[in-house]
């Protein structure tokens, strides 16, 4: 692992995807010198992100500011907890400013590199903050979409409030979700992250954190006490990064109140991914082509559930105003990246990025969707699936050469593993249906009840846990003598 010595480029090989390695970027003297707020607080150290007229929309003066700080406190004895949050009561970061963007993209390949340059910082800080060697806190206060998702799920803590309002909407824009969403999104548990992706579905307060985005949910009136409280923990001085996040993730616990239902949103239009909706989901989204999700649809929407129908309906025609060839493009970076490591994920998703700059579709779908006052509808070239071939969608996949590839910042003594294949601090979130299907298969003779406590046990009682532990046996499990229990065959509710 490097260490603190002066920086120098090097090029690690992970799977066949080069990766390479080096400065941190500095500052330019035309940066806005308040658009990100640092302070102290004893061992905590806070960046706010201070842009709230446009929603904390991260740009590359921001990133320029946050990429040293993090390295200056990586280096410090005294600091020991970063906690980011947006200023302003709306959003914690609304996503990059692809506006600004999408006007450079018209200039033609110079502007279309400056844009891929801005993606390059941006997938820079967000490595970093996925490997990072102290404990990161994203308060997820208010709109979390985009770019603020690259800044916060890849995070061992991330805080939901009620005014939480989560999404990765790109591919509405002609784009896809990148960010590290190549990595996050397929981990999520059966096809969420397919759902999300695809549809740009939002997930409203407490949804977040039930559907595994978040790992903690508070009301938002306790956030401050929970700084002060995390700026009094005292480290001791041979504690591991783990005993750190443990002692961090108890402390969060003890400003957990009663959750509230994931229905109780006015803007939930289809409550939590649980149950009956959940397994459709599944169902559907399953696929490995747009054409076949589409036709799953189809036949879901002549459900004799008439809300399942809606939703069918509904999902069906979201997804048919996308443009096809983010969906594509989107839909077989969800099935590769499963098989990615964290830091090749970020250099691949560099050559996505810059591919979708010189694409027509990115200059087409900001336009009309974010600068044009009503927004309009976009016209996609190509205007239908059909029309984007294999070879189409390939060269968005083509290997960068160790050349073009991202650079990443060196990491420092203590970093995560910069090839991890799983998040390390998953544990702190809810348990995944794959956790709950093991305890099953030890445990599951011994009836639901036994299952619940051992995944309780496990996940130390955190808040939310019972509640998806019975939901998920409720919708995963069969019994043949009313008590012992045991895992369905995949296919049989399909």
């Amino acid at each position: 692992m490097p260490t603190n010595d002066p920086v120098r480029a090097h090029t690690m090989q992970m799977s066949s995807t080069p990766v390479r390695y080096g400065d941190l970027p500095k500052e330019l003297p035309t940066d806005d010198p308040d658009d990100v707020l640092f302070n102290s607080q004893y061992g905590v150290r806070t960046i706010e992100l201070n842009r709230p007229k446009k929603l904390n929309s991260l740009n590359g003066s921001m990133a320029r500011k946050i990429l040293p700080r993090l390295r200056e406190w990586e280096k410090s004895h005294l600091a020991n907890i970063v906690i980011i949050s947006g200023a302003g009561p709306k959003a914690f970061c609304a996503g990059g400013d692809v506006a600004e963007l999408a006007t450079q993209n018209k200039e033609g390949p110079e502007g279309q590199k400056k844009s891929a340059d801005y993606f390059a910082l941006e997938y820079k800080l967000d490595q970093l903050i996925a490997t990072y060697s102290k404990p990161y806190i994203a308060i997820m206060d208010g709109i979390t979409m985009g770019g603020g998702v690259g800044l916060s799920v890849h995070a061992p803590f991330r805080i939901a409030t009620e005014k939480t309002l989560f999404a990765m909407p790109e591919t509405t824009i002609g784009f896809f979700p990148d960010v590290g969403g190549s990595f996050f999104l397929p981990r999520l548990d059966g096809e969420i992250g397919t759902y999300l992706a695809l549809t740009s579905e939002r997930l409203h307060g407490v949804q977040a954190f039930y559907a595994g985005v978040a790992t903690h949910y508070l009301d938002s009136s306790v956030l401050a006490q929970l700084t002060a409280r995390l700026s009094e923990l005292v480290f001791k001085d041979h504690a591991s990064l783990m005993q750190r996040l443990q002692l961090i993730d108890s402390t969060i616990a003890e400003f957990a109140s009663a959750l509230p239902s994931p229905d109780s949103s006015d803007a939930a239009k289809y409550g939590n991914l649980t149950g009956s909706l959940r397994e459709a989901v599944d169902r559907t989204f399953k696929y490995d082509t747009v054409e076949e999700i589409l036709a799953a649809l189809q036949k879901e929407s002549e459900s004799a559930d008439e809300k399942l129908a809606e939703w069918a309906k509904a999902t069906q025609k979201t997804i048919t105003l996308r443009s096809p060839t983010s969906l594509r493009v989107t839909l077989r970076q969800l099935r590769e990246g499963r098989h990615w490591n964290i830091s090749e994920t970020f250099v691949l998703e560099h050559k996505i990025a810059s591919k979708f700059m010189a694409h027509p579709d990115f200059v087409e779908g900001v336009t009309a969707r974010l600068i044009n006052k009503p927004p309009t509808k976009p016209q996609w070239k190509p205007a239908t699936l059909a029309e984007v071939s294999p070879a189409d969608v390939d060269a968005f996949f083509t290997m960068p050469s160790k050349e073009d590839a991202l650079t990443l910042v060196t990491p420092y003594e203590g970093a995560l593993p910069q090839n991890y294949t799983d998040y390390p601090h998953a544990i702190f979130a809810l348990p995944r249906e794959s956790d709950i299907q093991n305890v099953v298969r030890s445990y599951g003779r011994q009836g639901s009840k036994r299952v619940t406590e051992e995944v309780l046990n496990r996940w130390n009682h955190k808040a939310g846990v019972k509640e998806k532990v019975q939901e998920v046996l409720a919708r995963k499990t069969v019994s043949a003598d009313g008590k012992a229990i045991s895992w369905k065959s995949k296919d049989a509710n399909l």
